[in-house]
């Protein structure tokens, strides 16, 4: 977000595409300038950076509203899920992605990076 040519206007219409396509998860950013791009040789950055801020924070939280939702769907379901690794937050649990890549947190058992469990 933030790019000096999106307007309050695209903006809505991002987040309404955002609602309407219902991503899993996406990768949010503002726009900061790359020396020797065309963008950068070509348009001025004029976006500040309170309203990038501001229009960052619009799209992830609409991004989590959705995935929140999205997520609470697996509450008490059973999936199969291929183990990726250890968890971030704790060594008694394994890491992995079901077939939706959506990330699941399990207790370690007897499994192994790799099973798919």
């Amino acid at each position: 977000v933030g790019f000096c040519i999106v307007t309050e206007e695209v903006l809505r219409d991002t987040l309404s595409l955002m609602e309407w396509s219902q991503f899993d998860f996406s990768y949010m950013y503002k726009y900061s300038e790359r020396p020797g791009t065309p963008a950068a040789k070509k348009l001025t950055d004029d976006i500040s950076e309170e309203i990038k801020g501001r229009r960052l924070q619009e799209i992830i939280a609409l991004q989590n509203d959705i995935s929140k939702a999205k997520n609470q769907k697996y509450i008490g379901k059973v999936v199969e899920v291929l183990v990726e690794g250890e968890s971030k937050r704790s060594t008694e649990e394994w890491m992995g992605r079901n077939d939706q890549n959506v990330v699941t947190v399990f207790p370690k058992g007897n499994y192994q990076k790799g099973d798919l469990v």
